[in-house]
């Protein structure tokens, strides 16, 4: 991975423009959005495939209607980054809240199987314009710490609203298969107010250096390692979340309140993670190694816990570490951008980390496959994680390059 700049970052602050904190708690929700459509409808899949059993080709087609969003969104975000840059973060944002409400609320309506993983497609593109017009926009408006703080927090929130939505998913989904589609309605209350509330985006450094050196290339470089390590981070990141419950099944638990009750602790463990890098002053780059090794260290747990207990810590040991890893990411990839790049960098950083969540379950089930067990996958995996922390800790030493003015440094 290229080196960062040696200069301290500047905890400079907002913007300018940026008045109280409405702006960032509308960028807060808006980065919500994906996660509904990723946690939203796990509950009510079993009964949309018995509504459809009669379609041809349904075993297939009722998973996809969960997981085909994440896939579109990890295709089409760098297509939205480049719109972002050239049409504007905020005429963008606010068409796209629009949009999902349209799309995500289509199933409501749509009698064909066939017609709903469109419209799930669909949603899938508004969400790609959504999480890469929020978090660019969080670049544009703040800078140094402050930004990694508002970074940060949106790892939170994201990270809170899945089990607050997989809640809500599971009740509404008590009335009908259908019935959770209508929170996708919710976008009809954010359009206007992000319309209203966000300012228009600029440099959000004092100076406003960052629009005023002549135009260069996209530093697509400087940004192809940051983008692979990203999708690595994405199946760390979703192991946990997704495998939970099938590795307690391993261990012969089948309550599903025991079940939700293990991945609310590790969802908390995440929060945790994400409290306690805003509270780190050290460079997100530098810490890479050990927050990987962390995460290691909880497959590791994990993979041979033969006990409850012991799968409760390892998970909590890892998703600690994820909480940690998420923010770290997104800070050194967003420190390697300048503003007229913003969205295209974030677009491909977005791609990565949404083609690393698809990937996730296909991985673990290959090892599951090549290893004869779940736990023996999740501890390769471990083992790969370290691997990574060693190959990262002496790219942490190199000598530092210095970025123009202007840049927050990670």
């Amino acid at each position: 991975m290229p080196a960062p700049a040696a200069l301290p970052a500047r905890d400079h602050g907002p913007s300018p423009a940026v008045r109280g904190r409405l702006p960032a708690v509308l960028l807060m929700a808006g980065s919500c959005l994906p996660v509904l459509g990723a946690v939203l409808l796990a509950p009510v899949l079993p009964r949309m495939q018995d509504a459809f059993e009669g379609v041809a080709g349904n075993a297939a087609l009722v998973p996809l209607v969960l997981t085909v969003p994440a896939l579109s969104l990890a295709l089409l975000a760098p297509f939205a980054g480049v719109v972002v840059d050239r049409l504007g973060r905020k005429r963008l944002l606010v068409t796209a809240t629009v949009l999902y409400t349209l799309f995500g609320t289509a199933p409501l309506w749509l009698d064909s199987l066939y017609a709903i993983v469109l419209s799930r497609a669909l949603v899938g593109i508004a969400e790609a314009a959504i999480m890469t017009a929020c978090t660019t926009v969080i670049g544009d408006y703040y800078t140094g710490r402050v930004r990694d703080r508002y970074l940060a927090l949106q790892t939170m929130c994201a990270s809170s609203s899945a089990t607050v939505f997989f809640v809500l998913g599971g009740a509404l989904g008590a009335v009908g298969w259908r019935a959770p589609f209508w929170l996708y309605a919710v976008g009809l209350l954010l359009a206007p107010l992000m319309a209203r509330a966000l300012p228009a985006s600029g440099p959000a450094g004092p100076t406003g250096a960052e629009t005023e050196r002549e135009p260069r290339p996209f530093p697509l470089r400087r940004m192809a390692g940051i983008c692979l390590l990203t999708v690595f981070g994405a199946v760390v990141f979703y192991t946990v979340p997704v495998e939970m419950a099938y590795l307690l099944d391993d261990l012969g638990v089948a309550s599903t309140g025991v079940i939700g009750a293990v991945t609310a602790v590790a969802s908390v463990a995440t929060v945790l993670g994400s409290v306690a890098f805003t509270r780190l002053t050290d460079r997100p780059r530098r810490r890479l190694p050990a927050v990987f090794l962390l995460c290691a260290v909880g497959f590791l747990v994990m993979g041979t816990a033969d006990s409850l207990p012991l799968l409760i810590v390892g998970a909590v040991v890892n998703c600690v570490g994820t909480g940690l890893l998420l923010p770290s990411l997104l800070t050194l990839a967003m420190s390697r951008l300048d503003f007229a790049d913003r969205g295209r960098g974030t677009g491909l950083w977005t791609s990565a980390f949404f083609l690393g969540q698809f990937v996730c379950p296909l991985v673990l089930l290959g090892g599951k496959g090549a290893l004869g067990g779940l736990a023996a996958a999740v501890g390769l995996l471990g083992l790969v994680t370290a691997l990574v922390s060693a190959v990262l800790l002496p790219l942490t030493r190199r000598t530092p390059v210095e970025l123009p003015r202007g840049r927050s440094t990670a």
